[in-house]
């Protein structure tokens, strides 16, 4: 906890409903976005897991939806620190598709196939910590990444500043930290890709100007388009 101003801030967002009253959806409206660029990883790398984790479950949509599109006999749990989080999930659990409040990293005797950490690193305080804590609990991860970090975005005033205060982002990547930073923690980077969040996610008026030049420029250079006019996230298949 810190002050600033005289206003103290809590990163307890999660737990204390905070974050739902921001996010009414907890992005479950991303979800079915999420779920083809995981099966088109999955595709690629001819990967069939028999049982999948993913940590920070949110709403449980991308659980639901994978279960719907994946070997019946595939097994799904989904963790989350956040009661309010959990309380959604609960509709949908069923044999094969079980949902936990708790902290995987401090989970015992516990490993999985596969373990899913999509959009979360960017809110967590210790994200060297938490990626030790989960490297031996799975055979393989797939992360997603937001890349926040781009010129455009910090030449904006408040480019960084909305993604802290709307969805509680308190660390900032490109392309280059986030692979280095799963390579510092000693994971094995087997495939990674861009995903077009500004392209299929796009809402507001603005975004969906930026849509054309976006997909211009990324057709001819996709890490400056990254770099420079932002909106791409990144999903890492590592070991």
């Amino acid at each position: 906890m810190v002050e600033i101003s005289g206003k103290v801030l809590d990163r307890n967002i999660y737990a204390d409903g905070e974050y739902l009253e921001r996010n009414p959806l907890w992005h479950a409206d991303e979800s079915p976005f999420k779920v083809v660029q995981i099966l088109r990883m999955l595709q690629i790398q001819r990967l069939h897991p028999n049982t999948i984790c993913e940590v920070g479950c949110g709403a449980g949509e991308v659980l639901k939806l994978l279960q719907e599109r994946m070997d019946k006999t595939c097994c799904f749990w989904g963790y989350d620190i956040s009661p309010q989080a959990l309380e959604i999930c609960k509709g949908k659990a069923n044999e094969n598709l079980q949902f936990k409040l708790a902290d995987l990293s401090q989970e015992e005797n516990t490993f999985f196939d596969l373990i899913l950490v999509l959009d979360v690193i960017e809110h967590v305080e210790d994200y060297f910590g938490f990626l030790k804590g989960i490297h031996q609990k799975s055979h393989l991860k797939i992360f997603h990444f937001p890349l926040d970090l781009s010129a455009q975005a910090v030449l904006r005033k408040r480019g960084l500043l909305k993604r802290r205060e709307l969805y509680g982002h308190i660390q900032y990547f490109t392309k280059e930290t986030a692979l280095e930073t799963l390579k510092d923690v000693g994971y094995e980077l087997l495939n990674y890709f861009y995903t077009p969040r500004c392209i299929e996610l796009a809402k507001e008026s603005i975004q969906k100007l930026a849509i054309l030049p976006r997909k211009m420029c990324f057709a001819i250079n996709e890490d400056l388009t990254a770099r420079i006019l932002g909106g791409y996230s990144l999903l890492v298949l590592a070991r």
